[in-house]
């Protein structure tokens, strides 16, 4: 914010607290004296004036970093109120005023607690309101983070995620006492799409089996792309015999998936290998390395099959 907004969203503010202070030094000049340079304390005046512009220089900052609103309003209301205080406590310094008049204790005094309850009302709710912000950009970060463990290609998490998840699933398994299961699919013969179609054709089969696992799993199962043309689906509260069947299930769903070439409208037939491994005692990496090694065994038993 420029120095040409704040005055313009501040003006009233701003009006007021000249105008207070001049209200403030024509009262001593008009009902006071002069002191003499003799009687000046220059200790008072430094300490005095010294935190009168201090109060100045903060207002400034507050109202040139906040946006307008309420903690601003409470922030300068209160710096303008504990100001106006030592303001009037500097005329001091220099103008006698006579000892019948009781007005001045309390032009010193009174504005002091005003200002003192505004900026802590002010500086409370600015508390809050950083709360609230940090909030939002560990939200941020956390999402950006994230973002970036997802695949590009397709809306899954790729490797990285799997594995995080994974070891919080391997916790939560333990903690209940639960079984867990791991499934691995890859497409058969998937290079041959490539080439014989170039790979934005396969690009478009893989986004097509994303979708189609996606439908044939369940609600709280976790379908993730580890790199290619392979899939890992976390299967929480599920065990062996169980996670097999849906990779039946999964192999026929892409058996029958109709999928058309963009080009020439040729139907590709698709067909997949499964393995299917449960968690029994150990950590991430050892479970999902256990999960390629079925699948790689798998694997020559269906191409040689087909």
């Amino acid at each position: 914010m420029t120095w040409l907004n704040v005055l313009k969203h501040h003006r009233y503010k701003l009006t007021l607290l000249v105008f207070g202070a001049n209200f403030g030094l024509l009262l001593n000049v008009a009902f006071g004296t002069p002191k003499a340079f003799s009687e000046w304390q220059w200790l008072d005046i430094f300490g005095e004036g010294g935190t009168a512009l201090f109060m100045l220089f903060w207002l400034a900052l507050v109202l040139k970093s906040r946006p307008a609103g309420r903690v601003t309003d409470y922030l300068a209301s209160g710096l303008c109120f504990m100001f106006f205080s030592w303001w009037i406590d500097v005329l001091d310094e220099f103008i006698r005023l006579p000892k019948h008049i009781g007005w001045d204790h309390w032009l010193e005094s009174a504005p002091m607690p005003v200002g003192m309850v505004l900026l802590t009302l002010g500086l409370f709710h600015w508390h809050r309101e950083q709360l609230a912000i940090s909030q939002q950009m560990e939200k941020r970060e956390r999402v950006f983070r994230e973002h970036r463990l997802f695949d590009k290609l397709t809306p899954l998490g790729g490797a990285d995620y799997l594995k995080r998840q994974v070891s919080d699933c391997l916790t939560q398994s333990t903690e209940q006492q639960q079984p867990l299961s791991l499934l691995a699919l890859d497409l058969d013969h998937f290079a041959a799409i490539n080439q014989q179609y170039g790979h934005a054709e396969g690009d478009a089969v893989l986004q097509a089996i994303s979708q189609l696992l996606l439908l044939n799993l369940r609600r709280h199962d976790l379908l993730c792309r580890l790199a290619g043309d392979r899939f890992v689906v976390v299967l929480p509260t599920t065990g062996e015999s169980q996670a097999r069947l849906l990779a039946l299930e999964l192999e026929q769903a892409v058996q029958s998936l109709a999928h058309k070439t963009r080009q020439q409208g040729e139907r590709v037939y698709l067909s997949a290998s499964t393995a299917v491994v449960m968690a029994v005692d150990e950590t991430t990496e050892p479970l999902l390395k256990r999960l390629n090694l079925a699948l790689a065994r798998a694997k020559p038993l269906r191409v040689k099959r087909a």
